[in-house]
């Protein structure tokens, strides 16, 4: 992927994902007074704690839009961020949960591990065909509720990361307590 590959994939974001990193921002900030959604909570933390957790990660370019023009039915990305050294960074999460017992929900964990990642590695190989980006300036990452995923990073070449749902809700708290 050159600059001008680059420039201009980040002028198809600024685009389809007219928004300020400032409105962006709000959004989020506005999910944590009021998490109806845990998943968009997980998303908010991501976001809101992004240098920590991947430091790389510099620009948010699309949030929850398909990186492949208008075919939605191809996938869409959580995040996907431009990088310190201009390299893509794709990003899923998932909120597992991880509190819940029983052999059902150990298969239903264990579904969400793998779903991730193959969301991740697909689209990465979709954003590749599709931009014709080489895979080499294409990161992956996966952020859960579950601690359990970060093995299955190894060998794929994506990194893990993860905050137990008491450290997010801890979190959420005290981050509204701040406001």
């Amino acid at each position: 992927m050159t600059a001008d590959e680059t420039n201009n994939f980040v002028a198809y974001c600024k685009i389809i994902q007219p928004q300020s990193q400032k409105d962006i921002q709000r959004f989020f900030e506005g999910v944590v007074g009021f998490p109806y959604d845990k998943e968009l909570l997980l998303q908010a933390y991501l976001f809101l704690n992004i240098q920590d957790i991947f430091p790389s990660c510099s620009e948010l370019l699309l949030f929850e839009k398909s990186p492949i023009a208008d075919y939605t039915d191809l996938g869409k990305c959580d995040f996907v961020y431009l990088t310190s050294n201009h390299k893509l960074f794709i990003i899923e999460t998932k909120f597992i949960d991880t509190e819940a017992t029983g052999a059902t929900e150990r298969k239903r964990r264990n579904k969400h591990r793998n779903k991730v990642f193959d969301q991740v590695i697909t689209l990465k190989k979709r954003f590749s065909e599709y931009w014709n980006i080489q895979s080499d300036q294409l990161e992956c990452g996966v952020f859960t509720t579950d601690s359990e995923v970060s093995w299955r990073g190894n060998g794929v070449n994506v990194v893990t990361k993860s905050v137990t749902i008491e450290n997010l809700e801890q979190w959420r708290t005290n981050y509204l307590f701040k406001r």
